[in-house]
C-alpha cells in the first residue's frame, strides 16, 4: 500500500515567483521562481519534514484554508515511499565477507558499499 500524503498549500505571489506556505507542516515555508517550481519545492519540503515519521499530521480541508486576495490555494501530494527511494539516507551496516575477497577488493579499489547497494537493488528488484 502506498503512503501518499496530500496537503493544502498557499502560494503567495511575489515580485518574482512565489512564497509557499504549508499550514499543516511546522516550519512549512519555501519558495519557487515559477508556480511549477514552487509546487515542486512544496513537495520536497513535505517529504523532508516527514521523512522520519510514520504518523503524518492531519491535513486541513482545502475549503477551511484561509487566504488573502492575491493568494492561491491548492493541494500537493507526496508519495513518501517514492520520496525515500529518490532521497535515500545511508545507514552503516557491518557485514561479514571472506577475507580473501576483502584483500582482492582493496587491491582493485572496489567500493564495497556501492557493490553491496547494487547487489541488494538487483536482489530486491528495485
Amino acid at each position: 500500500m502506498k503512503k501518499v500524503v496530500v496537503y493544502p498549500v498557499i502560494l503567495h505571489p511575489e515580485d518574482v515567483g512565489y512564497t509557499v506556505e504549508i499550514p499543516d507542516i511546522q516550519g512549512g515555508w519555501t519558495q519557487g521562481e515559477s508556480m511549477s517550481d514552487a509546487l515542486t519545492m512544496a513537495q520536497d519540503l513535505i517529504g523532508l519534514a516527514l521523512e522520519d515519521d510514520t504518523e503524518y499530521p492531519k491535513a486541513t480541508p482545502l475549503e477551511d484554508v484561509q487566504i488573502g486576495d492575491k493568494d492561491i490555494k491548492t493541494i500537493v501530494n507526496v508519495d513518501m515511499d517514492e520520496y525515500h527511494r529518490q532521497n535515500p539516507k545511508t545507514v552503516r551496516k557491518n557485514v561479514s565477507v571472506p577475507e580473501y575477497l576483502v584483500k582482492l577488493g582493496k587491491e582493485k579499489e572496489i567500493n564495497f558499499s556501492a557493490v553491496l547497494t547494487e547487489a541488494l537493488k538487483a536482489k530486491l528488484e528495485v
